[in-house]
């Protein structure tokens, strides 16, 4: 592309948008659940030690790349490495990557809108029946859904950085953070409610396992958007004078006052609903708790605010949970159109036309993965399981790529592009990082501890997903 590269306009349109890109479903249910099932106060502690110890470096490697380059991740490897080949294959992974994400992330949050309407127009009964999920995925609606959910990312997108993606999100996360509020008050006043926050904020160090760890690693890292390409993609956008440490601080403080926000939202209804509630009984799955259990429990506020009032709610909930996803899947997608813009000197809109015809194709495959179509229902196994054509991109794009991405981004910046190129991109515009003991920690953690940890957790998901076997028992 000719002329001078879009850039956000405010640092706090920045922090806002890469926050939107982090804040998703994982933060608002996933986050919860692990928190549940992994020792409420104890999984807290070890996600909010992994978030600052480990992510927040990760961010750093892709911001201080993006930045530097000023191009998308393919030409950002091409332009750091002098046109090195043996980097071209992490820089493709984060383009393709991103965009197979976006594909069933669409599907997620079509779902989530297509719930929103219904509890909006006075259905919540309906939603709160066990077998209406089953049933709604695979009707003819879902389509009708797609459209209007790529009609909402199609006029974020087109409309750039400044006048897009960065006013959407000065609009759509305060709204998300006023409504998370709104909701916990609310939550919190229910009877029982304060059974939840016992249990979710009181660690007890004995339910520290290797299993706690390793859930809250990966979902903190997940949760921060890392190895998606997205960072590198949003860094390019920020000005050469930012200081890019501290960005990347409140943007990891934001994400994480989310998601431990929506874990006193979540517990508590949960506790208040069932005040018997096991909670190593609840649902692995965030779709599972967002579209069959949660319901119910709106309904169940029917006998104390009526049903309009309970209607309300729902509604409330879902409006959240869709502006947590529309600003996710308008990032994630953001990752290949800025990387076809430049790598084939298009416009965005044709851009945003071409790639937005591919991603309609292989989400409607997707959507028919669920019973509608034999052939996608049943596309593959391994592991000893069936897999559906949806299961497939989840598996290989969402839970097995990401780590290796982070692996190799930090070993890219620590002995590719250099670890004293690294520290020197994050020095300017920042002069308090320079020198400073972040500083120290951040350039030997990104070259030694953070790649060896990454490398392990991406071979034991290969060894896990696909052949039923795991290192660490």
């Amino acid at each position: 592309m000719s002329g001078a590269r879009e850039q956000f306009g405010s640092r706090i349109g920045f922090i806002l948008a890469a926050a939107g890109s982090a804040v998703g479903i994982g933060n608002l249910v996933g986050f919860p659940v692990g928190a549940a099932k992994n020792g409420g106060g104890a999984f807290l502690v070890m996600y909010a030690i992994f978030v600052f110890a480990i992510c927040l470096p990760v961010m750093l490697a892709e911001m201080s790349v993006g930045r530097t380059a000023r191009k998308d991740p393919l030409g950002a490897y091409r332009k750091l490495s002098n046109d090195s080949t043996r980097w071209k294959t992490a820089g493709w992974l984060s383009i393709v990557t991103p965009f197979m994400i976006a594909v069933f992330y669409l599907i997620i949050t079509i779902w989530i809108f297509g719930y929103l309407f219904e509890a909006a127009t006075g259905n919540l009964a309906a939603l709160a029946n066990p077998e209406t999920f089953g049933t709604f995925i695979n009707s003819p609606a879902v389509f009708a859904y797609m459209a209007a959910v790529l009609g909402i990312v199609y006029l974020i997108l087109q409309g750039g950085v400044k006048q897009g993606i960065e006013k959407a999100a000065k609009l759509l996360m305060p709204a998300l953070f006023i409504m998370l509020l709104v909701l916990v008050v609310f939550v919190l006043f229910q009877d029982n409610a304060m059974a939840g926050v016992k249990f979710y904020l009181i660690p007890d160090v004995s339910k520290i396992t290797a299993s706690v760890v390793n859930g809250a690693l990966s979902q903190a890292f997940f949760s921060l958007s890392l190895g998606m390409g997205i960072m590198i993609t949003y860094g390019s956008y920020i000005d050469s004078r930012a200081d890019v440490p501290g960005s990347a601080k409140l943007v990891a403080l934001t994400d994480t006052a989310v998601a431990f926000t929506a874990g006193l939202m979540i517990l508590p209804a949960i506790f208040s609903f069932n005040p018997e509630t096991n909670p190593a009984e609840l649902s692995e799955s965030s779709i599972g708790m967002i579209f069959s259990y949660l319901p119910q429990i709106f309904l169940a506020l029917q006998s104390g605010i009526g049903y309009v009032g309970a209607s309300i709610v729902a509604t409330a909930f879902f409006l959240l949970v869709f502006f947590a996803a529309i600003t996710s899947l308008v990032s994630i997608f953001e990752v290949p159109v800025a990387a076809l813009m430049e790598e084939k000197c298009i416009g965005r809109k044709p851009a945003l036309l071409l790639l937005g015809v591919i991603l309609v194709v292989l989400a409607s495959f997707c959507a028919v993965s669920f019973g509608s179509n034999e052939f996608f229902t049943s596309f593959t196994s391994y592991a000893g399981q069936p897999k559906s054509f949806f299961d497939v991109i989840y598996d290989v794009f969402y839970d097995t790529i990401l780590p290796l991405n982070g692996f190799l981004i930090c070993v890219f910046v620590s002995y590719r592009w250099k670890r004293a190129n690294f520290n020197a991109a994050l020095d300017q515009g920042a002069p308090s990082y320079k020198g400073s003991l972040f500083e120290r920690y951040v350039d030997w953690s990104v070259g030694t501890i953070i790649p060896a940890i990454l490398l392990v957790i991406f071979a034991n998901t290969v060894a896990l997903k696909y052949f039923s076997f795991s290192f660490f028992g």
